[in-house]
């Protein structure tokens, strides 16, 4: 598995991350633009998963007021980064409660499956956002439905039709 060594990085701009082109050129060349990655600041370290744009001639990781909140960051701020090759199956970690509502429902996993990754990610960030499992059920079963009804639009697939 391809990992980086720990580096010192700040925000810049807004959201995202310088990142060395020696560092971030052997995943490029493994053809692994999204990668896993581990920020770290004092005792915290958050894990996260993102994609490494090639942006006016240097590589940028977007790093947005979410993962700095958890991280305790803001943009004056500098932290530790390592970046791993990302070896999960969507681009992004599965929240267990929505791959067991598609487990148990072949029609929605083989729906699920046919969407393109993006949409894939898209849905899966949005799930994780809940805190609560039982929000994350929830939202999983009407995204299962909707995709077994066609449902293709990103908006209209996390619509409660009940």
């Amino acid at each position: 598995m391809l990992v980086s060594n720990k580096f010192q990085v700040t925000i810049d701009g807004t959201h995202g991350i310088i990142i060395p082109h020696k560092i971030a050129q052997p995943f490029k060349d493994g053809g692994h633009s999204r990668v896993a990655l581990k920020a770290s600041v004092r005792e915290r370290e958050i894990s996260f998963h993102g994609k490494l744009h090639f942006y006016k001639e240097r590589y940028l990781i977007s790093f947005g007021k979410r993962y700095q909140k958890e991280l305790g960051v803001d943009r004056t701020s500098e932290f530790t980064l390592q970046l791993l090759e990302n070896q999960s199956k969507y681009g992004v970690e599965m929240p267990e409660e929505f791959q067991a509502v598609l487990d148990s429902d072949p029609m929605a996993s083989d729906g699920f499956e046919a969407l393109t990754d993006g949409k894939k990610r898209s849905l899966i960030y949005y799930i994780s956002r809940f805190k609560i499992s039982q929000t994350r059920i929830d939202k999983a079963l009407i995204i299962s439905e909707n995709i077994k009804m066609g449902v293709t639009d990103g908006k209209e697939m996390i619509k409660d039709r009940r």
